[in-house]
């Protein structure tokens, strides 16, 4: 245990009142502003799997000595069951920081996070030189600390662990400039998320120079300060095990781009959500699988893409339902929440054939044959979101607020003319069958008969008809 409250003074969290609070059920373990006194308390974290150490100043512990650890101590540290460590508002000196790490190459913990936290000073690193840590997943949200660029040697003796690090995400932390060697460094790294930061254009094509990141499955740039959809494809051209790209939430235009542009043939997920668009940008990654395009400002959508399996287009201003022609391979399409009055029947047995369609939030024209066809959608269960609630009838009047589910639509009901005029014809011939079994039942046959073969006797009484 010696190891472990040398760790907490480290940590030390110096105020009144400091204990540790552990949640069986959730397995989640917390720490408040541990004092001294109260570091005992971290006895109840030793069965969590989660353990978080909230509030205090570290930077007065800089200097504290942190001695090697002993045999019974790196073994007990080996057998504790914590797989993810926080640090939340928290004032951490980098010096102090760098030492403490190598505690963590001796525990199982393989998610790390630091939640609103400043790192103050600068450190060399230089304790973790060829030191491999067992943390694959590491966060930083709402931080601040010392920009990267200009420290690429200071970090090089990270580089064993960052070489293995999979997942890493920097966000709200006002991160402007990623230097292209960290991204080198990150030689396995399959997770990226640099969300909510003032990420520019010009920021891109350094961090995603030659040989960064070269494991990159998911790239997440939203809430950044990116304009140009053909400056973001040619900077993560050489990403080229890109799967899932993130863009929502900027103000993309289609930009000038001096050659055309080629993103990367492995992408297959695509947001373009909230990026202020008010048509389909081009060119499109062809392999497609997912893209989602709400929340913008889109009159008209016409996409072909034959990998395409889910459309996302909630939240427009589309008129009408686009055409799905283009794309055999759609099993998904949301269209919630646009300008659309009615699905033209030919689309609306086009869309019977999709597993996912949703439709609700648009101002419906509830005349049978709209009503109609997407009360023919919801017979053959693909209305799956908001129906039948959100299917409300804005026209004609006497529908108005009226669930489009309730609005009649049977033939009876719609084209009265369609179903009486066959009744009637079929009346008609009726009563002309009726009188003539009259007629024949009595004897006397019409004299439309009496050219057919019959005899002249059969006949004569025909002729007082």
């Amino acid at each position: 245990m010696r190891g472990a409250a040398l760790l907490l003074l480290a940590l030390g969290l110096q105020q009144a009142e400091g204990r540790c609070v552990f949640n069986r059920t959730q397995e989640y373990c917390l720490c408040y502003r541990l004092t001294q006194e109260s570091a005992g308390s971290v006895i109840q974290c030793l069965a969590a799997s989660a353990v978080e150490f909230q509030g205090g100043d570290l930077e007065k512990y800089a200097d504290f000595p942190i001695e090697d650890l002993d045999d019974s101590t790196i073994d007990m540290l080996g057998s504790l069951q914590i797989r993810k460590i926080i640090f939340s508002d928290l004032l951490v000196p980098e010096v102090l920081l760098a030492r403490v790490l190598r505690f963590f190459s001796y525990t199982q913990v393989q998610e790390m996070v630091f939640k609103s936290c400043s790192f103050v000073g600068r450190s060399s690193w230089a304790d973790m030189a060829g030191r491999a840590l067992p943390i694959v997943s590491l966060r930083f949200h709402n931080v601040t600390a010392a920009a990267l660029a200009g420290r690429e040697q200071d970090l090089s003796p990270l580089s064993r662990w960052l070489g293995a690090l999979q997942e890493l995400s920097v966000t709200a932390s006002r991160l402007a400039v990623l230097p292209c060697a960290v991204g080198q460094a990150l030689r396995a790294l399959r997770s990226l998320d640099l969300a909510r930061n003032s990420l520019g254009d010009d920021s891109l094509a350094p961090a995603f120079c030659q040989g960064a990141f070269t494991q990159l499955r998911v790239l997440s740039l939203r809430h950044n300060n990116l304009t140009s959809y053909s400056g973001v494809c040619g900077s993560v051209r050489l990403l080229g095990e890109l799967q899932h790209l993130d863009l929502s939430h900027n103000a993309l235009t289609a930009g000038t781009p001096s050659s055309p542009c080629q993103w990367p043939a492995t992408l297959r997920i695509f947001n373009l959500s909230s990026a202020g668009l008010d048509h389909v940008l081009a060119p499109l990654p062809p392999a497609l699988e997912v893209l989602d395009l709400s929340s913008n400002r889109l009159h008209a959508v016409d996409i072909s893409l034959r990998s395409l399996q889910a459309l996302f287009l909630s939240r427009n201003a589309l008129p009408a339902a686009p055409s799905i022609r283009g794309c055999p391979a759609l099993h998904t399409l949301h269209l919630d929440n646009n300008l659309i009055a009615e699905l033209p029947r030919d689309e609306a047995l086009l869309l019977e054939h999709l597993q996912d369609v949703a439709v609700a939030g648009n101002p419906f024209n509830c005349t049978c044959g709209g009503a109609g066809a997407v009360q023919a959608l919801a017979a053959v269960g693909c209305l799956r979101q908001g129906w039948p609630q959100g299917y409300v009838c804005h026209a004609p009047a006497r529908y108005q607020g009226v669930l489009l589910r309730d609005v009649p639509t049977s033939v009876l009901q719609c084209n009265p003319a369609a179903v009486l005029a066959p009744v009637c014809t079929g009346l008609a011939l009726l009563c002309v069958a009726v009188a003539g079994g009259l007629l024949w039942a009595r004897g006397a046959r019409p004299r439309w008969l009496c050219g057919l073969g019959q005899r002249e006797d059969a006949c004569s009484g025909a002729e007082h008809l």
